[in-house]
């Protein structure tokens, strides 16, 4: 707290002298030299005197009034020439004495004036200028007063700017230690901070990438369980081949036909292993990409496009394209796998009927597949976008897949900037909703 606390006091400190010194020349400029001022306050009681009292007196009298004043007053009162006095001012005061304006010297303690500009007052008035000198000047002392009410001000800004300090540094500490915690391996460290508090939208943030971070790291544990697990099951049926078909090569006689079956049921395990393989590739692309190619593509034909891409099913497949769906500003071949994904999932679980609607809705596109078969349970409505996750794994192994296509339909939809939502459908059984928002139509 002290390294905060210090750089921003002496930034205050700093900017209020600056402040102070603008001021000064800024008001020398435009209302004269404020010592000037201070020390004309000062020697007011002189002055005073002076114009007051002598300067009063009838002509025949002014000397009279100028003598009783030496005799009262501390300061000296002396009759000098008017090119002695020029000679003791500097050049921007000669004018104002000239002009018979009082003219202060504060580095002398003397102020300046000319007796008479016409000579009216005696002979030779015109040429002679009245000198006080010893007044009560002091710019020392001024200048201590303006030192003082400095620091009066620095240690009132104090009080205020340390308890600002203490208050930011206390909960930029408490980030550094939710910081080093998370990066000790705590991914469930949070920063818990008053709303009140100045940085807690910091804070936050930093949760909530803290959370992303867990997130990810949880569901990349999950993803490495499951492909170890996919990725067991086809390796071990190929052991399991390769073992009959050295036993079957090594024994006295070799069927033909049984070879040829156990090969064709390799080469089918191959395919599972290049197909997994290949879903796991589109993934991780899906999960790089930070923007998808961009190109504006009708939205009719991509749709019965993947409709007529479904292998033939005993199923019924019923289009509900609304009329002016218009285009999309996307990549045409992610949505139309996402779109495939969801139309090949309800036709593996569908009973009779398959289901897919398009509309605007509200200025959104949304796509809507379902189908009649036994539906998706309240609480694995999410779950289901999961990798690898299955609701029946026995049945998903029958009717095949990894559990991977939701998940890829999922984040293909997200880059778009649309939602994949799972719902009930009418017909009783699953229906997944695509809605794109205003920004990916056309």
């Amino acid at each position: 707290m002290n390294r905060l606390f210090f750089r921003f006091f002496v930034l205050v400190m700093l900017s209020i002298t600056a402040a102070t010194f603008v001021i000064y020349f800024v008001f020398a400029r435009l209302f004269g030299d404020p010592l000037d001022d201070i020390a004309r306050r000062q020697a007011s009681a002189q002055i005073f005197l002076l114009q007051q009292y002598v300067d009063q007196a009838p002509a025949d009298e002014w000397l009279g009034r100028l003598n009783k004043v030496r005799e009262v007053s501390e300061a000296r009162f002396d009759l000098i020439s008017l090119a002695q006095a020029r000679s003791a001012l500097p050049g921007r005061q000669r004018a104002a004495l000239d002009a018979g304006r009082l003219v202060l010297d504060p580095a002398n303690k003397a102020f300046y004036r000319r007796v008479d500009l016409t000579g009216e007052r005696y002979i030779g008035s015109d040429e002679e200028v009245i000198r006080a000198e010893r007044l009560p000047i002091d710019l020392g002392q001024a200048l201590l007063m303006e030192v003082v009410r400095y620091v009066v001000v620095a240690l009132a800004l104090l009080v205020p700017i340390a308890l600002w300090s203490r208050k930011h540094w206390q909960a930029l500490q408490t980030l550094s230690r939710v910081a080093d915690d998370f990066g000790a391996g705590q991914l469930s460290a949070r920063a818990r901070l008053a709303p009140t508090d100045a940085v807690y939208p910091l804070a936050e943030r930093i949760n909530a990438m803290a959370g992303r971070i867990q997130d990810l790291l949880e569901a990349q544990k999950n993803l490495l369980h499951s492909v170890s697990h996919e990725l067991r099951t086809p390796i071990a049926r190929l052991e399991f081949a390769l073992e009959l078909l050295a036993d079957r090569a090594a024994g006295p006689e070799i069927d033909g036909a049984a070879l040829v079956k156990r090969i064709a049921a390799m080469e089918g395990d191959v395919i599972e292993l290049n197909e997994l393989v290949n879903e796991l590739l589109s993934m991780s692309k899906l999960d790089n990409a930070k923007e998808p190619q961009r190109v504006p593509f009708d939205v009719e034909p991509l749709l019965r496009e993947c409709a007529d891409g479904l292998h033939p099913r005993p199923q019924h497949l019923v289009l509900d394209l609304g009329e002016r769906l218009g285009s999309v500003d996307g990549d045409r071949r992610l949505l139309g796998r996402a779109v495939g994904n969801l139309l090949r999932n309800a036709q593996k679980y569908a009973a009779a009927r398959v289901a897919l609607h398009a509309h605007r809705n509200g200025g959104r596109l949304e796509i809507a597949i379902e189908d009649d078969g036994p539906g998706i349970p309240d609480e694995d409505r999410e779950r289901i976008f999961e990798p690898f996750f299955r609701l029946d794994r026995s049945r998903d192994r029958a009717t095949g897949g990894f559990g991977l296509g939701l998940s890829i339909a999922r984040k293909a939809v997200a880059l778009h900037g649309g939602t994949l939502v799972a719902e009930r459908a009418s017909m009783g059984g699953a229906r997944f909703v695509i809605s794109l928002p205003d920004g990916a139509i056309g």
